[in-house]
């Protein structure tokens, strides 16, 4: 091999000019010089293509400089098959950045088809399934005759599915009829699981022999393991999505039978796939959880069901539709080891008080549960449940503080004592052993000592926590004040206390201290010179986190003086900076919120604000900020719909859409609202998955009682 000519030109691409990444791209000559190098050299170097130019499935404009010498090295027979694959890889990414035009690194692997196609004939069956790949995802129309010639020509059933889901990507209506025929019960599994989705790409009507032939194929995942195409490792998966994807009455029903069909086969690997794709269809179809919940209940107590644990995450994602699984969740709670903790924390959302008395008996044997606590499972009081977090407060007082302290028994007993603060003085029972702890810790326990503090016990409390207010590390003294203030609204030790805080740049909880300044009024005036010297100073280039520091800053200066010029200044600041850096979202929303709250003062940055319009990310909370000042557009109301209809921001956009009122929607806005309440498809897809139903179903009631309000003439 000329290894020479291979890399002719690669020194004169200025790779420090381009980007990957993690920076600079002039690291990527040295791995593509590794390539050829010895065996553990050459995985090293392709490891980190993958890594530095293909991160993640995003690709840089440095990933299309550095196609032309992937396929010059694969046609080389330089691990020829794994280069391939990386090609596919990037040819196939939508994820683009700092490409300077939207598909450049796709048309890149299009450009090498003259050296990838001819690899489609290679004698080894792993490099022709990878160059099928590549030339597939290229998309392109010139690699259609040769994989029409490798589907007439190939017998490899792995290579033939290749085939047909590549001439399905270039050529999806010219391969209708070649996915029809591969349906055929005499075809290989491999290659008809491939006919089944790529009948659903097409958008063909799901059908009778869609089912029997994907149902037929269960457990699929034997069949895809050798695929390429992870988006399509999941065939069952795949379809259901693809199906309710496609929002119509009968495609939700065909969706909802495939499941109900595959979970009833025998097989318990296919029953396996098919509960993970009916977790999904919970988590993007409202109408999934009450539909699929009486046949995902059941294996709970089935048997001939091995993988109960694999029931749960489904059940979670159904609420309270998987209220008839409370019993059997009971009985396995009652058990012991990680598959009884998790029933436990499931319990909680559908039975609280049982659940409530079973954590009583197992306290600590329960980190999921607990855990589960601190993301907002509310339980009820239960006095034994009291009893148990009292017996282990009183344990823990014994290792408080010690060098030996594990971080996880901190974050436990963060979690439990915020149990107790929700409890209120229902949970006063506990205030002898958060008394101890608070002497020990002031800053950890200061909080729930004042939340269960009885009226009886007031004086007391409060004495204590002044005593601790007012001497000691500046931590403390912060917690204990803020408590006192909480319990008997005095502010003249949290005065001090923020003062002193805010002296030091109390790191890492300087934003809370400022947000706690900034509600005082009046009462904390003197702290306007230390907040003022809290502000990161002029010229710095900074992090998202010091940028949201000088808005809360702006906001608690508006708050304790009233003048608006120095927080617009700072806010104008903000928007600026901020507006122009990746990963900024959060602080320019933030500094859009915190305009609305300064109203008709905040006028002077309406034009900023109103270039944030254009980019969906912002105009939520810059809509949300030019009401009220009252200077927001005509079709306000349209432009917050549009990023609830796509999940951009939909909780900030519904608060917009409700602050601008009935009166600035359009008897088409209102059609929207409405079908944005009564619409199957989920408004809220993304984070974490335990918490995405929930969070769906209070944007649908607020969308409802939205649309509510503007039928019956509510609003503004």
């Amino acid at each position: 091999m000329d290894l020479d000519g291979v890399f002719a030109e690669l020194d004169g691409v200025c790779w420090g000019d381009l980007e990957h990444a993690y920076g600079e791209a002039d690291d990527v000559p040295a791995m593509l010089r590794g390539l050829v190098g010895d065996e553990g050299e050459a995985s090293e170097a392709l490891g980190e293509l993958w890594g530095s130019i293909v991160h993640q499935g995003t690709v840089y404009e440095a990933t299309a400089a550095a196609v032309p010498f992937l396929a010059r090295l694969a046609a080389g027979g330089v691990r020829t098959a794994d280069l391939l694959v990386l090609l596919g890889g990037i040819a196939e990414s939508t994820d683009e950045y700092g490409v300077p035009q939207p598909g450049a690194c796709r048309g890149a692997v299009a450009a090498q088809l003259p050296l990838v196609l001819p690899l489609c004939e290679a004698v080894d069956e792993e490099v022709r399934r990878a160059a099928v790949w590549a030339a597939g995802r290229t998309g392109d129309a010139a690699a259609l005759a040769v994989l029409r010639e490798r589907w007439a020509l190939e017998k490899e059933a792995g290579v033939r599915a290749e085939v047909l889901a590549a001439l399905a990507h270039v050529d999806p209506a010219g391969s209708t009829a070649l996915a029809r025929g591969a349906l055929a019960v005499d075809v290989p599994g491999e290659v008809r699981l491939v006919a089944v989705m790529a009948c659903v790409d097409a958008g063909l009507p799901w059908e009778a022999v869609h089912q029997d032939t994907l149902l037929s194929l269960l457990p699929a995942d034997p069949l895809v393991s050798g695929r390429f195409d992870e988006g399509r490792s999941e065939p069952l998966h795949y379809v259901v999505d693809a199906l309710l994807l496609r929002d119509s009455p009968a495609d939700r029903e065909a969706a909802y039978g495939l499941v109900e069909a595959a979970l009833a086969l025998s097989d318990a690997e296919a029953r396996a796939e098919a509960l993970w794709a009916a977790e999904h269809a919970c988590l993007i179809s409202r109408g999934a959880p009450p539909r699929l919940a009486p046949v995902v209940v059941p294996l709970l107590t089935d048997p001939a069901f091995p993988h109960t644990a694999s029931v749960l995450p489904v059940l979670e994602k159904m609420g309270d539709h998987a209220a008839a699984g409370a019993p059997a969740l009971g009985v396995l709670a009652d058990g012991g080891g990680e598959l009884a903790d998790r029933a436990l924390e499931i319990l909680a959302r559908l039975a609280p008080e049982q659940a409530a008395r079973l954590l009583a008996r197992d306290l600590d044997g329960r980190s999921g549960a607990v855990g589960a606590i601190a993301q907002g499972v509310p339980l009820p009081y239960a006095p034994e449940l009291l009893n148990a977090i009292r017996i282990e407060l009183t344990a823990t007082a014994q290792t408080l503080g010690t060098s030996g302290e594990a971080r996880a028994e901190e974050l436990r007993r963060r979690r439990l004592t915020g149990l107790l603060t929700a409890w209120g003085p229902q949970a006063s029972a506990a205030l002898p052993e958060l008394t101890v702890l608070f002497r020990r810790a002031p800053a950890q326990f200061a909080g729930a000592l004042a939340a269960v503090c009885p009226p009886e016990q007031r004086t007391e409390t409060a004495e204590l926590l002044r005593v601790a207010a007012g001497a000691g590390p500046v931590d403390d003294r912060y917690a204990a004040a803020e408590a006192l203030y909480g319990l008997t609204g005095e502010s003249a030790l949290l005065v001090a206390a923020l003062r002193d805080a805010l002296a030091v740049g109390a790191q890492p909880r300087e934003l809370a201290v400022v947000e706690t300044a900034g509600r005082l009024g009046g009462a904390g005036a003197d702290l306007v010179p230390y907040l003022r010297s809290a502000l990161t100073p002029a010229g710095t280039h900074r992090v998202a986190h010091e940028l949201d520091v000088d808005v809360a800053v702006a906001l608690a200066l508006w708050r304790l003086t009233g003048q608006p010029q120095e927080p617009l200044t700072v806010l104008g600041g903000v928007l600026a900076e901020a507006r122009d850096r990746e990963f900024m979202v959060a602080s320019v929303r933030r500094c859009a919120r915190a305009a609305a709250e300064l109203g008709a003062a905040a006028r002077p940055l309406a034009p900023a604000l109103t270039s944030c319009l254009t980019e969906p990310q912002y105009a939520p909370a810059a809509v949300l900020a030019l009401d009220a000042m009252g200077a927001a557009p005509a079709d306000a109301a349209a432009l917050v719909l549009s990023c609830v209809e796509r999940g951009v921001d939909p909780v900030t956009a519904l608060e917009a859409l409700e602050a601008l009122g009935c009166g600035a929607r359009t008897p088409e806005d209102t059609a929207r609202l409405a079908a944005l309440a009564e619409r199957d498809l989920r408004i809220w897809g993304t984070g974490v998955e335990s918490r995405i139903v929930a969070a769906d179903e209070r944007l649908r009631e607020r969308a409802a009682r939205l649309f509510s309000g503007a039928s019956s003439g509510g609003g503004h």
